[in-house]
């Protein structure tokens, strides 16, 4: 199984230690980057460093959570090389797998029920890159953070 790097600031927290250990349960290895308590954090320190994992390979995906899922995500993506989406339900993440080929999937605890991000968690898993049209697009992506991945 793959390796995955979780982060959250405080608005995330429960959310976060929830999905690493059912990731955990499914086999997967998990990096926990922080925070590592409900006291106040700034998002872009844990979407930046949930990124330069994947980025620089130390994780092949990577689960972001704060309170909306929104600036967490924004911080990932300053990151070249991170295909950073928030996501609100299964079809949203599987999208975001199947047409963006998403490697870090941001979530917010204070707009989804648990469960709806576990199973959302779980689509984006399970989902891959569909390809074909969606290749050209991706890779205009990599020209806009100059990564070229």
């Amino acid at each position: 199984m793959s390796t995955i790097a979780v982060g959250s600031d405080h608005g995330g927290f429960t959310l976060k230690g929830r999905l690493a250990d059912e990731l955990r349960s499914l086999g997967y290895e998990v990096i926990d980057l922080g925070t590592h308590s409900d006291d106040r954090v700034d998002y872009p320190d844990f979407g930046a460093a949930v990124g330069r994992a994947v980025a620089g390979g130390e994780a092949e995906l990577g689960v972001c959570v704060c309170g909306s899922g929104i600036g967490i995500a924004m911080a990932a993506n300053k990151v070249p090389g991170v295909r950073a989406a928030t996501v609100h339900d299964a079809t949203s993440a599987r999208l975001a797998r199947e047409h963006t080929d998403a490697n870090v999937l941001c979530l917010g605890e204070r707009l989804l029920d648990p469960e709806v991000a576990s199973v959302a968690v779980r689509a984006w898993l399970g989902a891959e890159f569909e390809g074909g049209r969606h290749v050209g697009r991706v890779a205009k992506l990599a020209e806009l953070d100059g990564s070229g991945t």
